[in-house]
C-alpha cells in the first residue's frame, strides 16, 4: 500500500469452452501484464479456467482434472510474481462440486472460496452441477498439491495489512450478500467473479448494484464478468467489468469486446477506513448482528506483501482538482439544490424569528453576491417583499469603481432596498482616537474597516428590526481569512458551508440559468473580478491592489487541501502527492502548479488552519450544505490551542 492506495484490476480474457489449456495461457499473459503494471491483485471471471457455459461437461471427470492441472500450472507460473491472482475454477470435494474462486500467489494456492448462492431460475440451472458453499463443514480444507488449502465462504486474505474477501456472481444479487458479512468481518476490498448474461436493462442495474454495495459496505468492489468466447447458444455474455469505491465508479470496462481487456484502478483503502471510523452505523451493524457475524469464524490468510515498488507506478485513477465542484453533467441540478438548501435554511430562520427584514453587506464580490441571491430566493419562497432585504454597500479606502458599480447595479436589478454608507470618515476618526497613522496599511488599518462595516450592519439590523446575514464562506473560515468580530460575525451565515471554488460556480450558474439579461451581465462581471477584501487603497489606475490569492494562495489549491483534510483526514504527504497529479496539467479547469508552489501553499494552509481555529470556535449559525463543514456545533470540533507541529514537520519532508 502506497499512501493508502492499492492497485487492483478486473480482467476479462478470451475463453474457449472446456479448453482449459488455452484459457490458462490467456490467464498467464494477463498475469504477466498485471505484474508489469504494478497491480497487486487481479481478478478473473467466474469459472474462467473452464468457461462458465460448460453445462453438463462440468460432470465430466476429464474436465475437472484439466481444471485442476491448469490451476497447478498457474500456481507454478505465479511463483516469481508479486501479483495476487483470483481465478474461477470448479472444485470437487467429498463427492460434490463447487463453483469456486482460488487465490494464487508466489507459487501457492492460499485459499479457495465457494459460491454461496446458486441460481436456479429462468436461464440459470447451476444447481444441476454445483452445491452452495454453506454446505461445507466448518474449517474445511482441501488437499491440493501436497498442501491443505482453506476451503470456505468465510475466508479473508491479508496482503500488506489490507484485507479482501470474495463473492461470486449471484452472491451480489442476494438479499444479504456475503460481501456484507465479509466487510463487517474486516474486508476492505471485495472481489466478484461473475458470469452475468446480457438482457435489456440488466447492465445498468448491475452497475448500480456494484456501486451501491461499495457504498453500503464502505469498501472497494472489483467485478469481473465473462465475455468473448462464452457460449451464445441461448444467452450472451458481455464481459462487464467494474471497479467501485465507496459509492463511486472508478473504472468501467467496455462491453462486447472481441479481445481481452483489463481495467485497473487504485483503491484508496485509507479513505475507506476513515469512512468506517467516522460512520458509527458501520460498527453498530456488527454489534447488532454479532450473533450472525462471528468474526472468529472468519479465517484470515496472510499473503506476502511482495516487493513491487508501487510508487514507481502512477495512480491508475483520476484525482479531481475541484472536489467541491459538481461534475459538468450534474452541475445544473447540484447548483439548484445547493441554492435551495441555503435558501430553505434562511427561510426557516425568518419564519422562526417572525422577521421580514434582513441586512446584507454588499461589496460587489462573490460572497456577498451569493448571500444576496440566497436572501432573494428565501424571500420569494416565503412570498415576502424583496424590499425587506436591505443591501448596504459601504465604500472604504480600497473600494474600486468596478466593485462599487456592480454592488449598486446588482441590488437594483434584484429589486432590494439600497443603502450606501461610506466608512472613510468613521474610520479616520477611529484612527485618530487610536493614535494610528492612516498611512500605515497594517492589520489595524484593515481590521478597523472590517469591524466598522460589521458595526453598521448590526446597528442597522437593530434599527430596522431585522438580522444580519453573514457572507463569509468555508474557505475563508478554514484559512481564518476574516476579521474576528468583523465579517466573521453575523446572525446567520448562509455561505458557511460553501467553499470559494463552489461560490464562483453557483453565481455563474445563476447568471447563465436564472438571471435576466441585465442581472446576468453584472453577475458574470462579478465572477471575473479578482477576489479581494478591498481594505488597501487601489493602485494608480483605480484597480484592485489587494488580491487575496496573492496573499494566502490560490483558493483552488486551498479548497483541495481542505476537502481531503476534513473529509477523509489524509496526512500531508498523501494530499501533496494527490495535488501533484490533480494540478499537473490533466485538468483544463484549473491552473498548473509546480511542486514547490503546491508545497508552499500546503504549509500555509496548515499554519493558518490550526492558528485560526479560535475564530471557528464561535461561529454564527448557518446551514450545512455539503459533506464538509467547520461548524463547532456539528462537523468540526477542534481545540483552539491545538499544535500543528506534526503536520508542518511532515511538510518539510515533501519532495
Amino acid at each position: 500500500m502506497y499512501n493508502g492506495f492499492i492497485k487492483v484490476a478486473a480482467a476479462v480474457p478470451q475463453v474457449r469452452i472446456a479448453d482449459c489449456r488455452y484459457n490458462t495461457e490467456q490467464v498467464e499473459q494477463i498475469m504477466a501484464r498485471a505484474e508489469g503494471m504494478g497491480i497487486k491483485i487481479v481478478c478473473f471471471p467466474e469459472l474462467n479456467l473452464t468457461g462458465y457455459s460448460c453445462q453438463d461437461l462440468f460432470l465430466q471427470q476429464i474436465l475437472l482434472d484439466e481444471a485442476e492441472a491448469s490451476l497447478l500450472r498457474l500456481m507454478e507460473f505465479s511463483r516469481n510474481l508479486n501479483v495476487t491472482t483470483i481465478i474461477g475454477v470448479p472444485i470437487a470435494y467429498s463427492g460434490t462440486l463447487f463453483n469456486c474462486a482460488a487465490v494464487l500467489q508466489r507459487g501457492k494456492v492460499h485459499g479457495i472460496v465457494p459460491k454461496t448462492f446458486i441460481p436456479n431460475y429462468n436461464e440459470f440451472y447451476e444447481m444441476r452441477w454445483f452445491h452452495p458453499g454453506t454446505t461445507l463443514p466448518e474449517g474445511a480444507t482441501l488437499k491440493f498439491c501436497g498442501q491443505n488449502v482453506p476451503f470456505s465462504t468465510k475466508l479473508l486474505f491479508d496482503i500488506a495489512d489490507i484485507k479482501f474477501g470474495i463473492e461470486i456472481c449471484e452472491d451480489l444479487w442476494a438479499v444479504i450478500p456475503p460481501s456484507s458479512w465479509l466487510t463487517l468481518a474486516g474486508a476492505d476490498l471485495i472481489f466478484n467473479l461473475s458470469a452475468s448474461n446480457e438482457i435489456i436493462g440488466k447492465a445498468e442495474y448491475l452497475k448500480t448494484l456494484v456501486i451501491n454495495q461499495s457504498a453500503r459496505s464502505l469498501c472497494g468492489y472489483i467485478y469481473s464478468g465473462c465475455g468473448w468466447g462464452e457460449s451464445t447458444q441461448d444467452v450472451v455474455f458481455g464481459g462487464r467489468a467494474y471497479i467501485a469505491e465507496n459509492g463511486h465508479l472508478l473504472a468501467e470496462g467496455a462491453p462486447f469486446l472481441l479481445e481481452e481487456q483489463i481495467i485497473v484502478s487504485d483503491i484508496d483503502v485509507e479513505l475507506l477506513r476513515h469512512e468506517r471510523r467516522v460512520n458509527t452505523s458501520f460498527s453498530s451493524a456488527y454489534e447488532l448482528l454479532h450473533q450472525q457475524i462471528n468474526r472468529s469464524a472468519y479465517r484470515t490468510i496472510e499473503l506476502e506483501s511482495g516487493t513491487t515498488q508501487e510508487n514507481t507506478h502512477p495512480l491508475s485513477r483520476s484525482v479531481n482538482a475541484l472536489p467541491f465542484v459538481p461534475q459538468s453533467g450534474e452541475l445544473n441540478r447540484r447548483c439548484e439544490e445547493i441554492l435551495s438548501i441555503q435558501s430553505e435554511g434562511l427561510a426557516g430562520r425568518l419564519r422562526h424569528t417572525n422577521t421580514k427584514t434582513v441586512i446584507v453587506g454588499i461589496s460587489g464580490g462573490l460572497d456577498s453576491t451569493l448571500a444576496l441571491l440566497v436572501a432573494v430566493n428565501a424571500f420569494d419562497r416565503l412570498k415576502l417583499d424583496r424590499r425587506g432585504i436591505i443591501g448596504i454597500t459601504m465604500p472604504g479606502f480600497g473600494t474600486t469603481e468596478r466593485t462599487y458599480t456592480n454592488a449598486i447595479e446588482l441590488m437594483k436589478s434584484l429589486g432590494v432596498t439600497i443603502r450606501e454608507i461610506n466608512i472613510r470618515e468613521a474610520c479616520e476618526l477611529h484612527f485618530r482616537d487610536l493614535g494610528h497613522n492612516p498611512q500605515q496599511h497594517d492589520i489595524t488599518y484593515e481590521n478597523a474597516q472590517a469591524r466598522e462595516r460589521t458595526q453598521i450592519l448590526m446597528d442597522a439590523a437593530n434599527q430596522m428590526n431585522g438580522f444580519v446575514i453573514g457572507t463569509g464562506d468555508l474557505s475563508e473560515l478554514a484559512l481564518g481569512w476574516a476579521t474576528y468580530n468583523g465579517d466573521h460575525m453575523s446572525m446567520y451565515g448562509v455561505n458557511a458551508s460553501i467553499p470559494k471554488t463552489l461560490v464562483r460556480h453557483i453565481v455563474k450558474w445563476v447568471a447563465e440559468n436564472v438571471a435576466d439579461e441585465y442581472s446576468r451581465n453584472i453577475l458574470l462581471d462579478i465572477v471575473d473580478t479578482p477576489i479581494s477584501p478591498e481594505l488597501i487603497p487601489a493602485d494608480s489606475d483605480g484597480n484592485i491592489a489587494q488580491k487575496t490569492e496573492d496573499l494566502v494562495g490560490p483558493y483552488e489549491l486551498h479548497d483541495f487541501f481542505l476537502y481531503y483534510t476534513l473529509r477523509f483526514g489524509f496526512r500531508p504527504t498523501k494530499i501533496y502527492k494527490m495535488a501533484q497529479q490533480a494540478f499537473g496539467g490533466s485538468d483544463e479547469r484549473v491552473t498548473v502548479y509546480d511542486d514547490e508552489t503546491i508545497k508552499k501553499w500546503l504549509i500555509t494552509f496548515y499554519r493558518r488552519f490550526f492558528s485560526q481555529q479560535f475564530k471557528r470556535s464561535c461561529l454564527p449559525d448557518g446551514p450545512k450544505v455539503g459533506s464538509c463543514s467547520l461548524s463547532p456545533r456539528g462537523d468540526w470540533r477542534m481545540p483552539s490551542d491545538a499544535c500543528s507541529t506534526a503536520w508542518l514537520e511532515e511538510c518539510k519532508t515533501l519532495n
